[in-house]
């Protein structure tokens, strides 16, 4: 079978595993408290799901510290988020007990702008010397991710030096913004967000500094949509969802 028929025929299996278990029921609109790097796969499958099941998604992106807050304040139905909100007590109370869903993992790499050279970041004193030789960087510190960022600039014993240099971002879509325009020499995060129009992937990070970020789905304790949350769950791991996943530049599961 020839691969758009293979594409269509993922699609048309993930619209009619979402429409079969839940045609009986009421149409929902679900709240959806969802990690900043997953904007891209999630907006797509969100319209999938909403054609296909009747329901509604609103969906609020945001970075850790602040899904933590959201999560231990405002009423939601489904997370989709990093693992790290996990850690903390509060917000995992607010969710069903028991074990999560992973859905997507993803790792770092560093970005230039569209048509500039590309530095070498094969190894880690490769990739020490790239970052100071940059003018500057763009990454979004305050969030898993960008926690993650801050910990490899320690461990290459750059941390310090980096500060001076760091362009901070408030939104993940920003980074990559920031480099094409010119406003930061390097970009450097999660590889998918660095996936944008005016930027280039100068390579990933080198694997003694490689770390996956997981994004796991569960639904609140207290949600009144429970069936309807389950399935939109269940459709993140479809091979439609999946296949939308990969095409964003992240690995399922």
């Amino acid at each position: 079978m020839k691969k758009p028929l293979l594409t269509a025929a993922a699609s048309l299996f993930g619209l009619v595993f979402v429409m079969s278990p839940i045609a009986h029921l009421q149409a929902a609109e679900l709240k959806v408290l969802a990690g900043g790097s997953m904007t891209g796969p999630l907006n797509e499958l969100a319209s999938q799901f909403e054609r296909g099941s009747g329901h509604k998604l609103v969906i609020h992106f945001d970075s850790t510290p602040n899904l933590i807050k959201l999560a231990t304040s405002a009423p939601f139905d489904i997370g989709v988020v990093p693992v790290d909100v996990f850690k903390n007590a509060e917000a995992k109370a607010r969710f069903v007990p028991g074990p999560t869903t992973d859905i997507a993992r993803v790792g770092y790499g560093v970005a230039v702008r569209a048509g500039a050279p590309k530095p070498d970041v094969s190894t880690p004193d490769a990739l020490k010397k790239t970052l100071l030789d940059a003018a500057s960087i763009a990454y979004l510190p305050a969030s898993a991710a960008g926690a993650y960022v801050s910990s490899v600039f320690e461990r290459l014993g750059i941390g310090e030096a980096m500060k001076p240099k760091t362009k901070p971002q408030t939104a993940t879509a920003d980074i990559a913004k920031a480099v094409a325009k010119g406003d930061a020499e390097l970009g450097v995060f999660l590889i998918n967000v660095l996936m944008a129009p005016g930027v280039e992937i100068a390579g990933p990070f080198p694997a003694e500094l490689q770390n996956d970020l997981v994004f796991t789905a569960a639904s609140a304790a207290d949600t009144k949509e429970a069936e309807a949350a389950k399935a939109f769950i269940a459709y993140l791991k479809t091979p439609a969802a999946v296949a939308v996943i990969k095409a964003k530049g992240m690995e399922p599961g």
